[in-house]
């Protein structure tokens, strides 16, 4: 864990990810798989270990999503019962995050796509998990959710359940703090590499809860651009 670490912005973030794969050549994939690692290991610190437990991963089809995936098979491996919801077009899903998707097959791990007629109901099924964890949008998503992304926000937070939210709480602005309604309100996110600026923006903890940083393999140079 790299806690110390001074705050990004959602631009730094970008530069981060590129640095990473460009300059010190760790693939995208490689950086997925140690971002669920580690999410995974926060998440059993946090919660006291993951065997025998009921957990529901809702993904997007981003990169955010496919940690989600990564997550979900290392909880699997772990001991925990899994089903991954997904939300969203699955044919724009990203290259990495369909690497991911893929190999939860063969783990017949429980995947369920969820169409937009489901989603107004997901808090009922949601309240028969141990944990949620928000896995359904990055630190690039600024403004207000729409449409099913709000929808499924706003049923995860309604299923009163414990959620982890995934490097930011769906919803809740990388760089301001802003939380636009619905916001997930977790009661840990694990982020990446470092904190996000909007983390320490007064009231931006009621929604990430406790935060941990999951060191992804390389190095972050965490100075700004004046």
């Amino acid at each position: 864990m790299t806690d110390g670490l001074k705050s990004l912005s959602r631009r730094q973030v970008r530069e981060f990810d590129r640095l990473a794969i460009e300059q010190w050549g760790v693939p995208g994939v490689v950086l997925m798989e140690n971002a669920g690692r580690g999410a995974t290991d926060a998440i059993e610190d946090f919660f006291g270990g993951a065997t025998g437990k009921s957990i529901a991963v809702i993904s997007g089809v981003g990169n955010n999503g496919g940690d989600g995936f990564v997550i979900a098979r290392h909880l699997h491996l772990r001991g925990a019962s899994i089903r991954v919801f997904v939300v969203g077009d699955t044919a724009k899903m990203t290259a990495d995050a369909s690497t991911n998707f893929a190999i939860l097959k063969p783990l017949e791990i429980d995947v369920h796509h969820l169409a937009s007629e489901e989603i107004p109901n997901l808090s009922e099924t949601l309240r028969g998990f141990d944990l949620i964890v928000d896995a359904l949008g990055g630190t690039g998503i600024s403004g207000p959710l729409r449409g099913d992304l709000a929808i499924a926000v706003a049923q995860i937070n309604a299923a009163g359940k414990p959620i982890v939210a995934i490097d930011i709480p769906t919803g809740l602005d990388c760089d301001t703090g802003v939380a636009h309604e619905p916001t997930i309100k977790a009661r840990l996110t694990v982020t990446f590499a470092a904190r996000k600026i909007g983390f320490d923006v007064p009231g931006a903890s009621d929604y990430t809860g406790k935060v941990v940083v999951a060191d992804i393999g390389v190095p972050v140079n965490t100075k700004r651009d004046e």
